[in-house]
């Protein structure tokens, strides 16, 4: 495969990756929006939904957004592109990971949220808030390198939606039924962890420092 063609093709990547949590935000911003029927599954959205939309508008733009960062042809020929685009992303990733965090600790989460998928949401979006405040600070003086690293570890935090999709589909296909209870919570952790372990990978092929 040729660098062209490895360059279309991570954008394209990441922005399939973003399709789940950005379709699954539509969705949930049409039934806020239009006045659903409110029912036991989405009550807890029409009761505070104010950070629900904060949380939903954050995340399409970060991953959207944000995998054009990865071009690298794109960024290329578009000079202030980065710059641009990063002065959004900032904003919108912290929005989506503190927005995340609010509703972790007040919503009323479903009784099988409770407990180790409430640690690892606290956990991982603590963690993808820091990430974005580090890459952040870094180019402020003008590291580069760290800000990049920074910037490639919160993107993949928050694109673990996506792949939680994928995490959970095999056991959707064997057991017919969606993950419940520990299992649910460790096949989600197992999402970020698969995004974080990929992004060190990366930063460490093209920084090997």
């Amino acid at each position: 495969m040729t660098d062209t063609k490895a360059a279309r093709l991570i954008p394209a990547g990441l922005l399939a990756l973003s399709f789940v949590p950005v379709a699954a935000g539509a969705v949930r911003m049409t039934e806020l929006t239009i006045g659903a029927d409110i029912t036991p599954d989405n009550a807890r959205f029409f009761a505070a939904p104010v950070p629900v939309i904060l949380h939903i508008v954050g995340v399409t733009v970060y991953g959207v957004l944000g995998a054009f960062q990865f071009a690298p042809g794109f960024r290329r020929r578009r000079p202030a592109w980065h710059r641009v685009a990063g002065r959004v992303l900032v904003p919108s990733g912290l929005v989506a990971a503190l927005s995340g965090l609010w509703m972790t600790v007040f919503a009323d989460l479903p009784a099988g949220d409770a407990g180790l998928l409430t640690g690892f949401r606290l956990v991982f979006g603590s963690a993808m808030a820091g990430c974005i405040v580090l890459g952040f600070a870094a180019i402020l003086r003008r590291d580069v390198v760290r800000h990049r690293a920074w910037m490639i570890r919160g993107y993949a935090i928050g694109m673990g939606a996506g792949t939680q999709a994928a995490t959970q589909l095999p056991w959707i296909l064997v057991a017919g039924v969606a993950p419940e209870g520990v299992t649910r919570a460790l096949l989600l952790g197992a999402a970020w962890i698969i995004n974080l372990a990929v992004a060190e990978w990366v930063i460490r092929r093209r920084f090997p420092r």
